[in-house]
């Protein structure tokens, strides 16, 4: 299973995902006002929207907190926030996308910069790392949505590139700008999915032993504590030894 779904999977077993459950709601809310802020409040006309409400949903977020989100949209008391992204390296020279949504470009490049330093890490300049990365739509299924080949026929008749099946699940993957209509289309084969977001997906990885990985994890921890970080991204490989290690 790639990179960035291992990674998934590590953060689960060490209990971040109920330990970090009030940040993740609130970064999803935050993608949601932005969402709503920037095109028409009803997710059915927005489909940036529409991804972050059917993201929100995936992740158990609360309707009234979703609602809560989309109303704060139109107000006009709502933050502006501006989208940044950092791109620097980690241990072994494995490189990071680091993507922020703040209402401070100067106190988040400050964390941003101070955080590879203090662990590690080198942040570098925009499109240092970013070529080793196709942007991408990802839609997750559980391995109960069916087996490989049906999966398979179905991602191909909703119009996906690729699909990477395991015994952990599925992982659909399409072209950035087609990620509603193929989630859409999905929906209706598969019923609704695991996960529904935009990716970075590494064209390139750089394999990592056990040292080098307790690193990474401990850069990325750092850097999605921070309130204005959304998603971290890595191309890191590792043997599943290192991985069982972990």
């Amino acid at each position: 299973m790639a990179g960035h779904s291992k990674w998934a999977n590590i953060q689960h077993r060490k209990g971040r995902q109920d330990a970090a459950r009030s940040k993740l709601f609130s970064k999803l809310a935050k993608e949601i006002t932005v969402a709503a802020k920037m095109g028409d409040p009803d997710p059915e006309k927005n489909p940036r929207l529409r991804l972050a409400v059917k993201e929100a949903k995936s992740q158990s977020v609360p309707k009234d907190v979703i609602e809560r989100a989309i109303k704060k949209s139109m107000g006009g008391d709502a933050e502006s926030y501006d989208e940044i992204r950092y791109e620097g390296y980690g241990p072994n020279g494995v490189a990071v996308i680091v993507e922020t949504m703040t209402d401070n470009k100067n106190r988040t490049a400050s964390t941003v910069r101070s955080t590879f330093s203090k662990n590690g890490g080198n942040l570098g300049e925009t499109g240092s790392v970013g070529f080793m990365f196709e942007r991408k739509g990802e839609v997750i299924y559980p391995a109960s949505a069916g087996d490989a080949d049906d999966i398979m026929m179905a991602a191909i008749e909703a119009g996906a590139e690729d699909v990477e099946s395991s015994e952990e699940g599925h992982i659909i993957y399409c072209a950035d700008t087609d990620l509603n209509e193929v989630s859409g289309a999905l929906e209706t084969d598969l019923g609704e999915s695991e996960s529904t977001k935009l990716i970075w997906k590494p064209t390139t990885t750089t394999e990592l032993g056990l040292e080098d990985m307790q690193k990474l994890m401990k850069l990325v921890d750092a850097l999605e504590d921070d309130d204005d970080v959304q998603r971290v991204t890595t191309n890191f490989e590792a043997t599943d030894e290192v991985m069982a290690q972990l």
